[in-house]
């Protein structure tokens, strides 16, 4: 995605110059497990985070990787371009667009939802309206799940995340979460999915606003995207952990949905094509 020259977003706050000790190692067997159940969702962690942080004692500082400082710069623009597109889309639709932060951070850190780990995979939280991302979940995203490198995935990554922020504003998180605790844990996760898909789609949104307005397309990008979104998919996860897929547990849609819907954004850029709950 071309993005020198434009301006990084002031709403970062950059954590990741602290660790802390045994919280800092994230991943292994437990961190995978947690990726299942929690990638883009941020589900709980508290009990294994709040353990782990008991072995570790203090933050001490830790140098910061080159390469993931250079992210860091991609990901502040990319912020940057959300937050132009979501105030006009808002403002279009007579609403006011109330920018979320994001935090960057190493291993773990706290959060409004709790403790966060790297092994959660980036989350949106709506109690403090914060994105969270480790940065080297971008490398797990390709050695682990096979997505494909470059900055795009990373931009399609926090899009989605902003996404959920849209539906927070938008109230749509909240009536699903009600819903949701009304249903069994089969019905509840097909909203699940159906929240997450929009999410998908408004990244595409995102995306076909951002290439209108900022010419920010690079030849490969949208591929970048679309296989990052097939290897999160329910399935695609499913089948390298354990080996089978059980859809009755997806929570975050399969492969082609999320393909699907974050392309159907990118060729729409109408926030009204988004019923995924249909």
């Amino acid at each position: 995605m071309k993005w020198m020259g434009r301006r990084g977003s002031d709403n970062v706050d950059d954590r990741r110059g602290l660790s802390g000790g045994k919280l800092a190692l994230g991943g292994g067997v437990i961190g995978l497990i947690v990726i299942v159940v929690n990638m883009f969702l941020g589900g709980d962690s508290a009990n294994l985070l709040n353990e782990l942080q008991q072995q570790s004692g203090t933050q001490t500082a830790v140098p910061t990787d080159p390469e993931e400082d250079e992210m860091a710069k991609f990901v502040s623009v990319a912020l940057a371009d959300n937050e132009d597109i979501w105030k006009k889309l808002f403002a279009e639709n007579g609403r006011q667009y109330k920018e979320p932060t994001l935090v960057l951070f190493s291993g773990a850190t706290n959060s409004g939802c709790g403790n966060a780990s790297s092994s959660s995979g980036p989350f949106y939280c709506p109690a403090d309206q914060k994105i969270y991302i480790d940065l080297s979940f971008m490398k797990e995203l390709q050695t682990k799940f096979g997505a494909e490198g470059g900055d795009f995935a990373l931009a399609y990554v926090l899009a989605h995340e902003v996404g959920h922020h849209v539906q927070n504003l938008l109230g749509t998180s909240g009536k699903v979460q009600n819903r949701m605790s009304d249903l069994n844990a089969t019905e509840a996760n097909k909203l699940s999915v159906a929240l997450e898909l929009q999410a998908d789609f408004y990244a595409g949104v995102w995306a076909h606003h951002n290439q209108a307005i900022n010419d920010a397309l690079e030849p490969g990008d949208i591929e970048e995207a679309l296989s990052a979104a097939s290897a999160v998919g329910d399935d695609a996860i499913q089948e390298k952990v354990q080996g089978r897929v059980v859809p009755d547990a997806f929570t975050h849609g399969t492969s082609k949905q999320r393909m699907y819907w974050f392309t159907k954004g990118y060729k729409s850029g109408e926030m009204s094509d988004g019923n995924t709950f249909d």
